[in-house]
């Protein structure tokens, strides 16, 4: 199915010399600039009657802007009847705290039984917005708080919001290995040159900044909090990998380590443990439309919990 959208503006006094792009995105707020770029380029916007295809164009006062574009949807997804943890909803947006296991998007293998299929059962309206106002994903196998977006205006608002660093997202995790201090990694991430599900530090990748900081030291494992300045797929499990402290349980990128003169149950229970240890424990926003600063925290999940108090037990019979 398309859709023809058809506007129209003038360049004021205050962008002239501004890329068109930029303008573009101050005239038509209801559109993320990514999108506004992507006209640009196909030919979709005319400025004094003249197509212009680059981006960087600059623009001057008084000039008329004309978009005619067509938005095409692909692919429509079926709504299901799914069980949601919603921990904040209102007319604009909605926030959930996802489960172990729920892939977030429709995908190879995953046609069905997303959160995307869920939260079209739960706010049909969502099926007039891109990806179903999902704003920002988690892996299929990371557990903690999500924000979704009920319109248009909301999720242009918070897609730039997060482009901008302006959302923050702090994580609980458990690492392999004892780290001394906290810290951060800046390094690029892109697709694995021969693992093409895998992401990778690559020269050529896109900025990647993580922060940490140590919450609860044991014998051979560190709890840790982070907190993302990027948000690229992957990004904490790839740089704590890259730091030789990987995630307990991650499949993808770690492996286990034997742990010596362990309980036999906490040996048991890492083997057990087949899902990286990482939880989205806090999100804090302003609205989109209240221009509240809003903050949600989501408790750690139960074999979370259980893995620190085995790391604990198994720390104290070793110091005592």
């Amino acid at each position: 199915m398309t859709q023809n959208i058809k506007l129209k503006g003038e360049i004021l006094l205050h962008q002239s010399g501004q890329r068109l792009d930029q303008a573009l995105a101050e005239i038509f707020p209801t559109y993320s600039r990514a999108r506004l770029k992507t006209w640009v380029t196909r030919g979709y916007v005319q400025v004094n009657q003249h197509i212009v295809t680059k981006a960087r164009t600059k623009v001057l006062a008084e000039q008329t802007i004309e978009i005619d574009a067509w938005i095409e949807e692909v692919v429509t997804h079926q709504p299901e009847p799914m069980s949601l943890n919603i921990v904040y909803e209102d007319e604009h947006l909605l926030v959930i705290n996802k489960p172990q296991g729920l892939v977030v998007h429709p995908g190879a293998g995953n046609q069905q039984g997303t959160l995307l299929n869920a939260l079209l059962h739960h706010a049909p309206e969502l099926e007039n917005i891109p990806r179903a106002g999902i704003v920002h994903r988690l892996d299929k196998d990371t557990t903690g708080l999500m924000v979704v977006a009920k319109t248009l205006a909301a999720q242009t608002s918070l897609t730039n919001a997060l482009q901008a660093r302006q959302i923050t997202r702090e994580y609980e995790a458990v690492v392999i290995g004892s780290l001394t201090s906290g810290g951060h990694v800046n390094q690029p991430l892109g697709r694995h040159p021969s693992k093409r599900t895998h992401m990778a530090i690559v020269p050529q990748g896109k900025e990647a900044i993580t922060h940490y900081r140590i919450a609860e030291k044991f014998r051979a494992h560190t709890r840790l909090r982070l907190r993302l300045e990027t948000g690229r797929t992957h990004q904490i499990r790839v740089h704590m990998a890259h730091l030789n402290h990987p995630l307990v349980g991650d499949q993808t990128y770690g492996r286990p380590r034997p742990i010596k003169d362990a309980t036999a149950e906490l040996s048991q229970f890492l083997l057990q443990f087949k899902r990286q240890a990482l939880h989205a424990a806090l999100l804090s926003l302003t609205h989109p439309v209240t221009e509240e600063i809003m903050t949600w925290q989501a408790p750690i999940p139960e074999d979370m919990q259980s893995l620190t108090m085995l790391l604990r037990l198994d720390t104290q019979a070793y110091q005592g």
